[in-house]
């Protein structure tokens, strides 16, 4: 298991970035916490520091990011499609400052077995919220400079990893509205014999919005979810 202390350089930079990702980090810079979610930390500060890596690729058809699925025997998002990520250990360092930043990655080298060293880190979104887990989840953008192999390293933990085409993320044929028994509607993506949906989907639905790649797509393509998500 990595340790946080084992993850030094956890700085942010922007240098040598491809040009395509020109559009993301001009997203990040600007966007602001309720252009990407109305579910906000609490104000009391309650809720359990996490965060997640959200990590481009460049594969054989072009820019991609990384995602995994959750086991199904998981308490929190069970067999959900989502980016590598979890709590913050008190190894992992102020929530407020880098601590997130080595969460991000401690976790996907337990989850997904990356070397951390490959991967240039360039931006941070607001932190936001899901009230289902309490979590306050910082999404943490990174480079993937230096690809290693990636899979399922704990399969308790995880059921498998795999990369998503962005060119597929912003194909309409691809693209639907989730509805959940609640009444609650959110954009999904049905990609890599996946549903991708719920929090993940938000973040890559406002990532593609912000970035300008988004596409026109039928909003009211929906698909039922099941009463147990």
């Amino acid at each position: 298991m990595t340790r946080a202390s084992d993850i030094r350089d956890v700085t942010l930079g922007k240098e040598g970035l491809p040009d395509w990702l020109d559009p993301v980090v001009r997203a990040v810079e600007t966007v602001e916490p309720l252009q990407l979610s109305r579910f906000l930390p609490p104000r009391d500060g309650t809720g359990r520091q996490s965060a997640v890596l959200i990590l481009f690729g460049e594969g054989p058809r072009g820019p991609e990011l990384l995602l995994m699925e959750r086991a199904s025997s998981l308490r929190s998002h069970a067999g959900q499609p989502s980016f590598p990520g979890g709590a913050l250990d008190p190894e992992d360092g102020d929530p407020e400052g880098d601590g997130p930043l080595r969460a991000a990655l401690r976790e996907a080298e337990e989850e997904t077995g990356l070397d951390p060293s490959g991967v240039q880190l360039f931006g941070v979104l607001p932190k936001l919220y899901i009230p289902v887990s309490r979590f306050v989840v910082t999404p943490v953008l990174g480079w993937w400079r230096e690809p290693t192999p990636v899979g399922v390293v704990d399969p308790n933990e995880t059921a498998r990893v795999f990369t998503v085409p962005v060119a597929d993320l912003t194909d309409p044929a691809h693209r639907a509205t989730t509805v959940h028994p609640s009444g609650h509607r959110g954009p999904a993506f049905l990609v890599e014999s996946a549903l991708v949906w719920g929090f993940t989907a938000g973040l890559i639905d406002r990532l593609l919005h912000y970035a300008g790649w988004e596409r026109p797509w039928d909003r009211d393509k929906q698909v039922p979810l099941d009463w147990r998500s």
